[in-house]
């Protein structure tokens, strides 16, 4: 492990002048760093679509179906 620290000597840091302060331009702005693609989309859906869910019951009901017949051969 590194017992450096992460951040930067100041009196090190490229681009800045004895004195601490970042001349104009050095810095982008901050509009600049968010994309176009930030944040949640509009087109976000909740829940399941009807086509799986009739899926599913489709594959529920036969399933259930054919236990049922099968009880109803043995007890025959």
């Amino acid at each position: 492990m590194n017992s450096q620290s992460p951040d930067p000597d100041p009196r090190k840091t490229p681009g800045v002048p004895p004195g601490g302060t970042v001349p104009p331009g050095e810095t982008p702005p901050g509009e600049e760093s968010t994309g176009s693609e930030t944040g949640p989309r509009g087109d976000q859906s909740r829940g399941w679509a009807m086509g799986p869910m009739i899926a599913i019951g489709i594959v529920v009901v036969v399933f259930a179906a054919f236990f049922l017949a099968y009880a109803l051969v043995m007890i025959l």
